[in-house]
């Protein structure tokens, strides 16, 4: 029994990085300047032209971010679920999103971007995101000294409310240009220039995958509730904390680089579940894997669906997810594995 399930998994896997091979090189490829797969190959051998400037400077600093901020979210968004056992938390409703945007609102609004420079823009969103990180933690924590998770979803929602109608009431007292800074902004973008951002968005995502499995066993423990995984031996109060911390830091920062892109860490974990199990030895990196995949081919929409003109990320990502979880919840998906 158990190496059938081994199997299976290997053969998932093997599944999924042929689809992440496919998903590279097609964003590579498409564009206004269609480049196939063996003049990829070329270019990156002689390292000169216009179509190798395009390849480097352009396409593949947003493939590694869609890879990186696509595996964070989906990550971030299994370990959440995990945590709460509650199929509809993802990283956004914790308010991590809500404070990164009122960050970035507030930057736009009083022109700090203009005298900092563009790098204003997601140290800000992330400075927002994790105070919202502080304010959801300490908020929901027992007067008797323990942590409460439900205390922690509800304080996160609410304060995700707070901070989109702080947002909306600063929208409503600028300019039109601003609002339309801001906007643009929260749909989510993959077109970072900064190469240093970049670099930040993959190191933490892996450094948050590599983190995570450092807890799998009392993750598994925990689908069983925490009375039971306390009866196992399991320090559920340590867990709940840092795997809230790990979570909310790789939501933060792919928040602040990209924008605010929906519906990755809420769907991809539904489909991994669906597929493979709740196994967290599985799941974790399954997720990581998929979402990654996914936000690659969402960003190939958004490049070419209006060509020369680009949608913003979180557009597609908002219908094709919603979609999927829909078309999903009318099928059998509905009697997958549960997150016990």
């Amino acid at each position: 029994m158990k190496n059938s399930r081994y199997l299976k998994w290997c053969f998932f896997l093997l599944v999924v990085f042929i689809l992440l091979l496919g998903a590279v090189v097609l964003s590579l490829s498409v564009g206004d300047m269609k480049i196939s797969f063996s003049d990829i190959i070329r270019l990156l051998k002689t390292k000169e032209g216009i179509e190798y400037a395009v390849l480097v400077n352009l396409r593949l600093p947003r493939t590694i971010l869609a890879f990186a901020v696509g595996g964070a979210l989906s990550l971030s968004g299994t370990l959440l679920q995990g945590v709460y056992r509650n199929p509809l938390v993802e990283p956004y409703t914790m308010g991590i999103s809500g404070g990164a945007a009122f960050g970035v609102a507030i930057c736009i609004v009083t022109g700090l971007y203009l005298k900092a420079g563009a790098i204003a823009l997601p140290v800000v969103g992330f400075a927002g995101a994790l105070l919202t990180v502080f304010f959801v933690y300490f908020l929901s924590i027992k007067r008797q000294g323990g942590l409460s998770i439900h205390r922690m979803l509800l304080t996160g929602v609410m304060i995700s409310f707070i901070a989109s109608s702080a947002m909306m009431f600063l929208m409503s007292i600028t300019s039109a240009e601003d609002v339309h800074g801001i906007i643009f902004w929260i749909m989510g973008s993959l077109s970072e220039p900064n190469a240093g951002l970049i670099k930040i968005a993959v190191v933490v995502a892996f450094a948050g995958l590599i983190s995570s499995y450092f807890f799998v066993i009392q993750l598994n423990a925990l689908r069983l509730g925490e009375t039971k995984a306390q009866h196992l031996g399991i320090n559920t109060s340590v867990t709940i904390r840092v795997i809230f911390v790990i979570a909310s830091l790789i939501t933060g920062i792919s928040v602040s680089v990209a924008g605010v892109i929906g519906f990755v860490g809420l769907v991809v974990p539904h489909l991994i579940r669906y597929i493979v199990g709740s196994d967290f030895r599985i799941s974790l990196i399954g997720s990581f894997l998929v979402g990654s995949i996914f936000l690659i081919f969402c960003d190939v929409l958004a490049r070419t669906l209006i060509a020369p003109n680009e949608l913003p990320i979180g557009v597609i990502t908002g219908i094709a997810g919603g979609v999927m979880f829909i078309i999903a919840l009318s099928s059998n998906f509905s009697n997958a594995k549960s997150l016990r």
